[in-house]
């Protein structure tokens, strides 16, 4: 077996947080996919609200990450918003990227558009 280390803290990090407003009329399950084999609910949001998710970048390598409750970095391979109930059939990628760092926020909107979730 080969040994990992695993980067913990946010020293190098710039905070880029992520808000996910729901203009539609049912629920969101958000989530995000650390490895090809990993992904967890990251957010709930309901009609009407918005949740607001702390996203840490590393300009050196171009990652987007999420702490864990032991302040692990979870590295961020892709994150996703469906309908709640349905939402692995109704997802659509959030996506991030250097400019969001620079900015220093990321903010979406989700909602129906022609019977498809968009989330711009």
């Amino acid at each position: 077996m080969h040994h990992v280390t695993v980067r913990t803290g946010t020293d190098g990090l710039a905070m880029v947080p992520l808000t996910i407003s729901n203009s539609g009329k049912d629920g969101l399950s958000c989530n995000a996919d650390f490895a090809h084999w990993y992904s967890a609910g990251i957010a709930t949001v309901e009609p009407g609200k918005s949740a607001r998710i702390e996203l840490w970048f590393d300009a050196a390598t171009g990652t987007f990450t999420i702490l864990n409750d032991k302040r692990e970095n979870l590295p961020v391979e892709r994150l996703w918003c469906g309908l709640s109930g349905r939402a692995y059939a109704t997802r659509v990628q959030v996506t991030l990227d250097r400019t969001d760092a620079e900015r220093g926020t990321r903010a979406v909107s989700c909602g129906m558009e022609q019977d498809s979730l968009l989330c711009r």
